[in-house]
């Protein structure tokens, strides 16, 4: 539908992350970034929501489908959008599941997710940043990471955009712990 329309799309987010196995749970909706404004449709049994952006800026990956491939944000853009916008990962603790999940997948690169970090606000990697010390993931180079977005803005960020500017700053990360993490996640 997308190339037909001539309309510039990735798969991105919990709909990506669900692809790549990440995610306890299937998203209720399939999410899309596009180049240009759409409506919300449903097509047969799925709902699809888009989202507009700057696809032209994410790494993707072709991913095979019944009737052909769809480009589908790699593992580190996946990362990465869903801990830029936490709201549309469904919240914090679902947005921590992906992460960690994605962060585990053996074609995972963190020096592929250092890098990108670039091309986001500096809270997205701060937040992944933050999940996988506190989750104790040592596969990835954390130091690089700390070291790309910690000192990209001088304000904390948000651990939880949706929670209260309250709790206590993580320096090393320069984010406001302001919210609980579920430890099941």
């Amino acid at each position: 539908m997308m190339r037909h329309r001539g309309i510039g799309y990735y798969v991105g987010w919990l709909s990506a992350a669900a692809l790549y196995g990440a995610g306890h749970q299937a998203p209720q909706v399939f999410q899309v970034a596009v180049d240009r404004q759409m409506r919300d449709r449903v097509v047969g049994r799925t709902r699809f929501v888009f989202a507009q952006r700057d696809v032209t800026r994410i790494p993707i990956v072709e991913h095979p489908t019944r009737s052909g491939t769809a480009r589908v944000s790699t593992v580190a853009a996946t990362m990465l959008d869903i801990a830029d916008d936490v709201e549309r990962a469904a919240g914090i603790d679902n947005a921590t599941t992906a992460i960690v999940e994605l962060a585990g997948r053996a074609d995972f690169d963190g020096s592929s997710l250092t890098a990108l970090t670039r091309s986001f606000p500096a809270a997205a990697g701060r937040r992944i940043g933050f999940v996988l010390e506190r989750f104790g993931w040592n596969d990835v180079d954390l130091d690089a990471l700390r070291d790309a977005v910690r000192d990209a803005v001088a304000s904390p960020s948000l651990l939880d955009p949706s929670s209260p500017d309250r709790g206590y700053l993580d320096a090393n990360w320069m984010i406001r712990v302001n919210a609980e993490i579920d430890e099941e996640s």
